[in-house]
């Protein structure tokens, strides 16, 4: 990628010929070996979804969201309806396919086909998900959509303060990018906000890793990985590792 200078010989960027919007993504079901996104669906996911969370007895994997945790299925439910049936974000159910049952929820967010830009985020992942190939294969499939549709940048952001959060992003190959400082106020705490991102050209390495990864020759009979994602996916990230505190 050669940048170029204009008549004053200023530097301008490199060129991006003949540059074509993408398309919204659609409300469509992705399928997977060990998952199946489904676009979420209150009568359908509610239920499940809410039994799911209950394992998560300390409500811990509310702790970064700005909404949560719900006191009943109607409150859960209420909110569900209210903020998840849009086209931005636009909410999928995360499906146990052996359980037929929706573990969590995952969106598409900030959604700029003019500018090639889109995120992944409002990830909540029941204890079913949490530290699983579907996780992993979940958002993998999110990631291969958004790259067909010709997005040229994929999106990550979170709580700086969310360690678990910063360490999934760069082990899904997005690069870390830097902290906006006070950038909300989330439940009456100050939230800065670490920005990590993916790009068009960067995917097909990552996904190459990702699908390496994903093989079920890479984990033994007792379902242990061999190679970690991590380890495939350090060499490719832009700006190296995040230092964490």
């Amino acid at each position: 990628m050669k940048r170029e200078f204009n008549h004053l010989n200023q530097s301008i960027g490199y060129r991006i010929p003949d540059w074509k919007s993408p398309s919204h993504p659609q409300r469509k079901v992705m399928t997977g070996r060990y998952c199946r996104l489904e676009p979420l669906e209150v009568d359908i996911h509610a239920k499940s979804l809410w039994s799911a969370n209950a394992m998560d007895t300390e409500a811990k994997s509310w702790t970064y969201l700005p909404y949560g945790p719900f006191d009943s299925f109607n409150s859960y439910q209420s909110w569900l309806t209210e903020e998840c049936l849009r086209n931005d974000p636009m909410f999928f159910a995360i499906i146990d396919p052996k359980r037929n049952a929706a573990v969590g929820v995952a969106s598409y967010l900030r959604i700029q086909p003019k500018l090639g830009s889109i995120e992944v985020g409002h990830l909540h992942f029941s204890n079913h998900l949490q530290r699983t190939p579907a996780s992993t294969e979940a958002m993998y499939l999110m990631m291969a959509n958004v790259f067909e549709l010709g997005y040229r940048r994929y999106e990550w952001k979170c709580n700086d303060q969310n360690m678990p959060s910063r360490l999934a992003a760069q082990r899904l190959g997005f690069s870390f990018e830097g902290i906006f400082r006070q950038a909300g106020i989330v439940k009456g705490h100050n939230r800065d906000t670490a920005w990590f991102a993916a790009m068009d050209h960067e995917w097909p390495a990552i996904c190459t890793a990702m699908q390496t990864w994903l093989n079920p020759t890479n984990f033994d009979d007792d379902g242990n990985q061999k190679s970690s994602l991590s380890s495939l996916t350090a060499p490719l990230l832009h700006y190296g590792i995040a230092e964490l505190e």
